[in-house]
């Protein structure tokens, strides 16, 4: 059944036969610069065609009533700072509302019903995709689209950071809301100025391989290499890695632990990587934009040891069957590997990953091929 279709029925069963009204927010992909966000330097974004979608009516209460089609679970809570829900994924709704609230906007209360298409767990931001379809349509229903998309992301990244306990950076929220179809963007995350690039690879496509592996770890990791990119930062006397180079850093190799040095060489010549990913691609020069995203995956494994055995196994399959570029995607531990694979080789690409990762591990990864599609949005009665 069409998604769409699929929340109107539910909607309608839980709620009464009056429609509401029906919005969408994508995942995403990060072609290039991982772990940067959150340390002022760049990232290269998409919206891809997976979404959440949600239809929401408002109720003339001040509750909020929800039920999430993938979960079955219902939540309701009201909209005062004490009113936080007990499960995790109310939350997100709950902080988006709290976060328009706390910026002097309106929510009142709301009947929604919701569901997705965004792999969990893949590292394509599902967690981004509920906030932003949220935000948005609660701009739309109760704001007039008084707030600007740009805030939307910060309100995401907020509701991340006060209500679900992530201290994530800006990019997943961004890319959510901005995403425009068969356009990357390069987002300054210190500025946030961004300019949109053309990806449309004649001979080439981008397909995502998901090992179906998340490994969950004692401590907070994410949060971790956050504070080993601060501490250096802090000891170089400047506000973000985004103003460091490596000369700067190999200064002061002897004042720092050696994981912190290494968490933030990564960071460092991830920036620069993205910058040369922006030229090669104004350039058509695919085979550069590949061999950067092989460095950035060495990178991630060796430096910011954010890979796993399960990844890395799959990116040494992408070379072996001559993929152009392959580096893991998202934070890390588990989920997927982004693949820049000529079409004439994709086939092969695919049946050895599934085979040969399935002969080693005991389960077939799952293959999605990715669509540059639009962001945040009313669905128009035609979209499904």
């Amino acid at each position: 059944m069409e998604l769409k279709s699929k929340i109107r029925k539910e909607f309608e069963e839980r709620f009464g036969n009056a429609a509401g009204s029906v919005y969408a927010s994508a995942g995403r992909i990060n072609l290039i610069g991982e772990h940067t966000d959150y340390n002022g330097g760049f990232v290269f974004p998409g919206a891809i065609d997976k979404v959440i979608m949600a239809e929401i009516r408002p109720n003339g209460t001040d509750k909020v009533r929800v039920y999430s089609i993938d979960i079955k679970d219902y939540a309701e809570f009201g909209l005062n700072e004490d009113d936080a829900p007990e499960a995790s994924w109310a939350r997100y709704i709950f902080g988006v509302a709290r976060e328009i609230l706390k910026r002097g906007g309106i929510v009142k209360g709301f009947d929604a019903v919701f569901a997705g298409n965004v792999p969990l767990g893949a590292g394509l931001s599902s967690s981004a995709a509920l906030e932003s379809c949220f935000a948005f349509a609660l701009n739309d229903l109760f704001n007039d689209n008084s707030i600007d998309k740009f805030e939307l992301a910060r309100i995401g990244q907020s509701t991340e950071h006060n209500y679900c306990g992530v201290n994530c950076g800006i990019m997943d929220q961004f890319a959510s809301v901005m995403g425009q179809q068969g356009k990357l963007m390069r987002l300054d995350c210190r500025s946030m100025e961004f300019e949109y690039f053309p990806f449309a690879p004649e001979d080439y496509e981008l397909v995502l391989v998901d090992s179906r592996v998340k490994h969950e770890l004692a401590d907070s990791p994410y949060n971790k290499r956050r504070q080993s990119c601060e501490r250096v930062a802090k000891r170089l006397g400047i506000e973000t890695l985004r103003d460091a180079d490596m000369d700067a850093l190999n200064s002061i190799r002897t004042d720092i632990t050696a994981e912190d040095y290494f968490r933030a060489k990564f960071v460092i010549e991830e920036k620069d990587r993205v910058l040369a990913v922006c030229d090669a691609l104004v350039a058509g020069d695919y085979e550069t934009v590949g061999r950067k995203m092989y460095e950035t995956h060495a990178g991630l494994s060796k430096d910011y040891e954010v890979s796993c055995e399960e990844l890395d196994y799959l990116n040494d399959l992408a070379r072996e069957c001559g993929v152009t570029g392959s580096r893991i995607m998202g934070g890390g531990f588990g989920g997927c590997t982004i693949n820049l694979v000529r079409k004439d080789l994709r086939d092969k690409f695919v049946e050895t990953a599934k085979t040969r990762f399935n002969e080693k591990y005991g389960h077939e990864p799952k293959v999605y091929p990715v669509v540059i599609s639009d962001g945040a949005r009313k669905v128009e009665d035609a979209e499904k």
